[in-house]
C-alpha cells in the first residue's frame, strides 16, 4: 500500500448570521490505496463535511476552507484551478452521495446521467458511452441493462437508484471512492447487495474507499481502519480489529456499547448522555468532556491532541482506555438494571389485544400512469396475527412487502378492502362511529420520518395536545395542559421545549415529541413505523430505552415496524416476517433468530450486518428485486428469488402452518 489521500489540519468554517459554525477543527487521516477507511459519528460531527472538502464542494459562502492541506496521490488538492478540478472530480475521486433520489435529476433518464459523466472525461463518441453506460450498471447488478437506461430515476427502486449511484460514480475508473451514507434507509438484502458491489469493484479497481456512516455493523463488514469523528475533531483512529475488541476513547467505547446485542438480552442500552455541542459555540477544552464520565478538571481546561498511544493506536484523550485505573476501566450504564415489560401480566396470563383477520388491502392504480388500463396494486393480502397485551410484536421484510400498510389499518388510517381488525374485543371495521371513536384513543401510531409529520407551523404543545382537543372533552383547560406537561416529561423533554416548533430540535428530540403525541391520550396499542432507523446509534439508543420505560410505566402493547434486525431482536417478544403483502413466517423472537425456516426469512437474518469484524460470514445474496404487487408471481410469491423452488411451488400457493408450537411458516419444503 502507499498513501492515496493525505489530510492534514483541515479547517472548515460556515460563517452564518448566527455566527462562524466550526465543522471541521483541525482534521489529519490518510487513506491508503486498496483500502477502506470507515468514518464514524454522530450526526454534526463533520464527517460529511470532511469529505465534500475533498472533492471541493464546499459551498462558498457561507462555507471556507481556512487552514490546512488536502493532498492526493502528490496532488495538491486545494491548489487545484476550475479546469483541473473538474478534471480531479470523477476522474480521480468520486462520490456516493447520501440520498440517491435527490442527487439524479429526475426530468433526465439514466442514459442522460450517466453518459454525460462518461463523454466529459473520455474522448469517445455517444455511441460508446452508451455502451458503456450499459457494462456499468450491468456490472453493478442491474437487470435489463440496456433497457433500463431508458428509464427515469423514479421508475426504479431505491436499491436499484443506489446502483445508479454507484454506476456513475465508477465510470471513470476513480482512484478514490467516497461512499457517504450508501446503505442508509436500506433494506438489509439491498445493503447486502450494495456492500458486495462495493467490494468487488475495490478489488477490481484497486480503490480506496472513504465510508461514511452511522450503522456500525456496515463498518465492522466493510472497513479496514475506523476514523472516530466527534465535533468537527477526530478523537481516535484504529485498525477494525483492534478498535471493537479494545476502543480505547470514551466516545468510541460509548457507540459501540450502545449498539443493540452489545449488552445481555433484556438489559438496558448504553446511552451517551447528552448531545453534540453546539459547533456554534464549543466549549474549551476537550470537547466530549460534558458527557465522558471520566473527565477531569484538566480536560475542561486543555484541549487533547490526537497521539499516538500503542502501536497503530492514536486517541485525542486524557483519559484514555488504558491510562485509567482498574475501577475506571469500564464506563458506567446511566441507567442500571433490566427493564422488564411482562412485571404487570406474565407470558402465560396474556390475552390477545389486538386481532389481525385476513386482512387485505388493495390500491387502484389509474391507466394514465402505466399507459393502459388502471391495475390493482396488492399491498396487504390476507394477513392475520394477534398480538398479546403488553406484548412488542414485530413486523419485518423488504420495503413495499406490506408492512406499513398493515400497521396504518391497524390505526384506522387506511380503510381495508377485507379482513377486520379487533382491539380490545371489539371489531374496529363496521363498528359504529361511536364505537371507532372510542377505538381510536386506544390505538396510536409513531410515524416514522419525526420532521415531516409534524406540522412546521404548530408549536409543539398544540401537535402534542391536539388528540386532547378531539377526545378529550371530559377535561377542563388546567388538566388538559398538566396532562401535556407529564407526557412530555415522560418522554424525556421539559415544559419550557412546548413553546418551540419542530425545527428547533434535534432528531432524537423531534422522535420524542413524536412519541408524546402518541401517548398523550393513554393508549393501550401502539404502532412504531420505523422509529429509530433514521438516527444516529447513540439517540437510537436512548429512544429504545425510552420506548422500555413508557411500556413499563403504561403497560404498553407495541407492533413495532423495522428494517435493523437487531433493534427488532433487542426489542420484541415475537416477530412475523412479511413479503409481498403475505406473512411467511411467525415465531417467538428466540425461535425465529435462531431456527429461521422459510428462506426468505433466512436471507434476511444472513444479510443483517453483525458489528463483529470477527463475524464469520455466511451471508445469502437475493437476486434481483422483490416483485411487483401489481402482478405478483403466480403460485408462491417467493420462488422467483428462491434456489430452492420447483414445478410446485409455480402451481400451488403456500399456507402459513404450524410446524412447532407457536411458530408458523408457508413454504411447500420446511
Amino acid at each position: 500500500m502507499s498513501t492515496l489521500l493525505d489530510i492534514n489540519d483541515l479547517e472548515v468554517r460556515f460563517y452564518t448570521p448566527e455566527g462562524v459554525i466550526r465543522a471541521v477543527d483541525g482534521v489529519s487521516l490518510n487513506l491508503e490505496r486498496g483500502e477502506t477507511l470507515g468514518v464514524v459519528g454522530e450526526s454534526g460531527c463533520g464527517k460529511t463535511v470532511t469529505a465534500r472538502s475533498v472533492m471541493r464542494l464546499i459551498p462558498t459562502p457561507p462555507g471556507k476552507i481556512v487552514k490546512g492541506s488536502i493532498r492526493f496521490d502528490n496532488k495538491d488538492v486545494l491548489a487545484l484551478n476550475r479546469q483541473e478540478l473538474l478534471a480531479f472530480r470523477g476522474g480521480d475521486v468520486s462520490m456516493i452521495f447520501q440520498e440517491p433520489m435527490t442527487s439524479l435529476n429526475p426530468v433526465f433518464t439514466i442514459k442522460d446521467q450517466l453518459t454525460e459523466g462518461i463523454l466529459l472525461h473520455q474522448d469517445i463518441s455517444f455511441e460508446e458511452a452508451v455502451k458503456q453506460a450499459a457494462h456499468l450498471l450491468d456490472l453493478t447488478g442491474i437487470p435489463s441493462a440496456r433497457e433500463r437506461l431508458n428509464s427515469f430515476p423514479h421508475q426504479l427502486s431505491g436499491g436499484m437508484r443506489q446502483r445508479v449511484m454507484i454506476a456513475m460514480a465508477i465510470s471513470c475508473n476513480p482512484k478514490m471512492l467516497i461512499a457517504d451514507e450508501p446503505t442508509t434507509a436500506l433494506d438489509v438484502t439491498i445493503q447486502a447487495q450494495i456492500l458486495e458491489i462495493m467490494r468487488n469493484l475495490k478489488s477490481e479497481f484497486n480503490m480506496g474507499i472513504m465510508l461514511i456512516t452511522h450503522d456500525l455493523g456496515v463498518v465492522a463488514e466493510m472497513a479496514d481502519r475506523v476514523v472516530v469523528m466527534y465535533a468537527g475533531r477526530v478523537v481516535e483512529i484504529r485498525k477494525i480489529r483492534d478498535l471493537y475488541a479494545d476502543a480505547q476513547h470514551p466516545y468510541t467505547e460509548g457507540l459501540l456499547n450502545s449498539i443493540p446485542g452489545s449488552t445481555e438480552e433484556r438489559k438496558r442500552l448504553h446511552v451517551i448522555k447528552g448531545n453534540v455541542p453546539n459547533l456554534l459555540d464549543l466549549p474549551t477544552g476537550c470537547t466530549f468532556r460534558d458527557r465522558c464520565e471520566h473527565a477531569t478538571e484538566k480536560c475542561a481546561v486543555e484541549k487533547p491532541e490526537l497521539v499516538e498511544v500503542k502501536p497503530g493506536a492514536w486517541v485525542a484523550c486524557f483519559n484514555y482506555k488504558d491510562s485509567r485505573t482498574k475501577d475506571q476501566n469500564k464506563i458506567q450504564l446511566t441507567s442500571e438494571g433490566e427493564v422488564s415489560i411482562d412485571n404487570r401480566v406474565s407470558k402465560e396470563d396474556r390475552k390477545p389485544l389486538v386481532k389481525v383477520e385476513n386482512l387485505v388491502k388493495e390500491f387502484k392504480v389509474s391507466g394514465n400512469f402505466l399507459g393502459g388500463k388502471s391495475k390493482i396494486v396488492h399491498a396487504v393480502d390476507g394477513v392475520s396475527f394477534s398480538i398479546n397485551q403488553g406484548e412488542v410484536f414485530s413486523l419485518v421484510g423488504e420495503s413495499g412487502c406490506g408492512k406499513t400498510t398493515t400497521g396504518r389499518l391497524m390505526v384506522g388510517l387506511e380503510e381495508p378492502t377485507g379482513g377486520n381488525v379487533e382491539i380490545a374485543g371489539q371489531h374496529f371495521y363496521g363498528a359504529s362511529n361511536k364505537v371507532q371513536r372510542r377505538l381510536r384513543k386506544e390505538a396510536q401510531i409513531i410515524f416514522q420520518d419525526p420532521y415531516s409529520s409534524l406540522n412546521p407551523r404548530m408549536k409543539v404543545e398544540t401537535i402534542i395536545g391536539e388528540g386532547l382537543r378531539i377526545h378529550g372533552d371530559h377535561m377542563g383547560r388546567k388538566e388538559k395542559e398538566e396532562r401535556i406537561v407529564e407526557v412530555v416529561r415522560s418522554v424525556g423533554l421539559e415544559p419550557y421545549h412546548l413553546p418551540r416548533y419542530p425545527h428547533e430540535f434535534s432528531g432524537g428530540q423531534r422522535q420524542r415529541i413524536g412519541i408524546a403525541r402518541a401517548l398523550i391520550l393513554n393508549p393501550q396499542f401502539i404502532v412504531c413505523d420505523e422509529p429509530v432507523s433514521a438516527l444516529d446509534v447513540s439517540i437510537q439508543a436512548q429512544i429504545l430505552n425510552l420506548m422500555k420505560d413508557l411500556q413499563e410505566e403504561y403497560n404498553l402493547t407495541y407492533l413495532f415496524i423495522a428494517h435493523d434486525l437487531l433493534v427488532v431482536k433487542h426489542l420484541s417478544d415475537r416477530v412475523g416476517v412479511l413479503y409481498l403483502g403475505k406473512m411467511v413466517e411467525l415465531a417467538d423472537k428466540n425461535e425465529l433468530y435462531g431456527n429461521p425456516v422459510h428462506p426468505y426469512t433466512q436471507a434476511l437474518l444472513s444479510a443483517s450486518p453483525k458489528p463483529d469484524p470477527g463475524a464469520k460470514s455466511d451471508r445469502i445474496v437475493l437476486t434481483g428485486d422483490i416483485p411487483s404487487p401489481i402482478n405478483p408471481p403466480s403460485g408462491c410469491y417467493f420462488r422467483t428469488r428462491c434456489n430452492r423452488a420447483t414445478k410446485k411451488c409455480t402451481e400451488e400457493a403456500p399456507k402459513l402452518m404450524e410446524i412447532s408450537p407457536g411458530h408458523y411458516a408457508s413454504c411447500h419444503y420446511i
